[in-house]
């Protein structure tokens, strides 16, 4: 388009699922001048929604363009200049300090799964106030903040049981706004969180996917004496394996494919690490039989096909696996096996209710090793397409994340 700047960083297609989710930018107003640093936006969920009050917009020193890593085809990001969105009622202007690179970005970004061009992604951030909105109150332009959980309904029968991730009100999950792969990013006032003092930005930013992995084990049910496996030890099934050490949960079988995160999952305190041709399976003429080795519960978080077949057969009698992970392939469980051992499937989606001050107390907790969750360096807006490769590789096996104020390529 006249007058924008773009770079284009590109990465090899993978193959592209159907009914994919469609995304597209929030229409901003027309900007002039050039910015070259920026902040982002994010998700939100769970968090009681503040008072409003008679405040006005605070736009003050704001400048007219922000750095966007924007989708244009499967694997294909590019940087260009957008304007900086102005904040409407009850919402908040975040200027982006860091946002970690999610395994939905990888679907989304890598795989096509945005599907129309124009997407900005990016959901696990940490920035300041910017600007707010007309009627917010309860910020201050300057504050730190961690993009939390979307406020839910608050009514209805699962909201009142303290479950805001099965709200009955709750619309499509598919987010049309930008997120925070830019230089700011909108947000609802009450989706806000601030940022403990004792946590940098880079720590902070975990508190989405640590968040998504304490929810999982909610779900599961597990409890002190249960063994556990946790299938995948990307960045969400890393996550889940320092929770469940923190919390003193055992003892930890890790299985996942990749050298690198295969030794993440040792250093975090996993008291077995296989590979997953080390696992048993069975033909449906033995649904009695049990795997050396059978757990209690199996945290599925790799979202593969095989991986949730697998999964399931590593249960012992009663025993539970909880879906963490999404994928497009579904899994098939043979109905025997879980008719005569009395086993249990349960789904996990976002958070629990108060997760994300759970997630931000626990990296707190000097003794979680939130330093080895997250890889060495930043990475820029024009180094997304690189790392989204590495993601889906397993080279990088911790947090990747993105800093829309540094300059320059990859890290």
């Amino acid at each position: 388009m006249p007058g924008t700047s773009t770079t284009t960083t590109s990465a090899p297609p993978r193959s592209v699922p159907p009914g994919v989710a469609k995304g597209d930018r929030r229409d901003a107003p027309e900007g002039g001048s050039t910015y070259s640093d920026a902040g982002c936006s994010a998700p939100t969920d769970g968090v009681p929604e503040r008072a409003l009050g008679g405040r006005g917009v605070v736009l003050s020193g704001l400048p007219d363009t922000m750095p966007a890593a924007v989708y244009r085809r499967p694997g294909v990001v590019e940087v260009e200049q957008r304007p900086v969105p102005r904040p409407g009622p009850g919402e908040v202007l975040v200027e982006v300090d860091h946002c970690g690179i999610c395994g939905s970005d990888v679907h989304l970004l890598l795989d096509g799964w945005a599907g129309r061009p124009g997407l900005v992604a990016g959901h696990e951030y940490t920035g300041s106030v910017a600007a707010l909105g007309p009627g917010v109150d309860g910020w201050t332009t300057g504050d730190p903040v961690v993009g939390g959980p979307s406020p839910r309904c608050g009514r209805c029968r699962r909201c009142l049981e303290g479950k805001p991730s099965q709200c009955e009100q709750q619309g499509s999950i598919v987010d049309n706004s930008d997120g925070a792969f830019a230089g700011f990013v909108l947000a609802r006032a009450a989706s806000l969180v601030p940022r403990p003092p004792q946590l940098t930005s880079r720590q902070a930013a975990l508190a989405e996917p640590l968040a998504v992995a304490l929810h999982g084990i909610t779900r599961s049910g597990v409890a002190p004496g249960d063994s556990v496996m946790v299938v995948g030890a990307g960045p969400i099934g890393a996550l889940s394996i320092a929770a469940l050490v923190a919390r003193g949960i055992g003892p930890v079988v890790a299985v996942e494919p990749g050298g690198r995160r295969q030794q993440l999952a040792r250093d975090l305190g996993a008291a077995e690490v296989l590979h997953p041709d080390d696992l048993q399976t069975f033909p449906a003429w033995e649904p009695e039989r049990m795997a050396e080795g059978a757990v209690h519960v199996v945290l599925e978080c790799s979202g593969r096909k095989s991986a949730m077949e697998a999964g399931f057969n590593q249960l012992r009698r009663g025993g539970t696996l909880a879906l963490v992970g999404a994928g497009v392939d579904q899994p098939s469980f043979d109905p025997n096996r879980f008719i005569l051992n009395e086993l249990s499937v349960v789904g996990s989606f976002v958070y629990d209710d108060g997760g994300f001050g759970d997630a931000l107390a626990l990296l707190a907790d000097p003794s979680f090793p939130t330093d080895l969750l997250i890889e060495a360096g930043d990475v820029a807006l024009e180094g997304i397409s690189e790392a989204l490769v590495g993601l889906a590789e397993g080279r990088l096996a911790g947090k990747v994340m993105v800093a829309p104020r540094r300059a320059g390529g990859p890290r």
